[in-house]
């Protein structure tokens, strides 16, 4: 079993910035990539930030700029580093992990989610 603690959400004016942190923990043989989500009200659930094990990044256009994912592969954990934080940042953030597990199967677990809210 694997788990995944997230934390770093919370309440932020604009043009500010937020840091979020997901950790993965449990019996599993590697990570293969990690991601952070977001899902406004009404709205679909987007993609914003993912890195694989081997460092390639992905940024969606609407943060690109603005957003920095990393890893720390040693603590495996996963940081989405956010600035000049506008209102329409404002969604329920989740930290999605795919892991190797040791019988080579490949497995997803998602993160219980963390509100970020951007607002004066």
């Amino acid at each position: 079993q694997v788990q995944l603690v997230e934390s770093g959400g919370g309440l932020v004016q604009p043009g500010g910035s937020l840091k979020l942190s997901c950790a993965a923990s449990g019996s599993f043989d590697s990570i293969n990539s990690m991601a952070w989500y977001r899902q406004a009200p009404g709205k679909q659930r987007e993609r914003v930030a993912a890195i694989t094990s081997g460092g390639s990044t992905y940024a969606a256009d609407s943060v690109k700029g603005r957003f920095t994912i990393s890893g720390d592969n040693a603590k495996n954990t996963v940081y989405l580093e956010m600035n000049s934080l506008k209102p329409e940042d404002t969604a329920v953030y989740s930290c999605k992990v795919e892991v190797r597990m040791w019988s080579g199967t490949s497995v997803a677990y998602w993160g219980q989610g963390t509100q970020v809210t951007v607002s004066s």
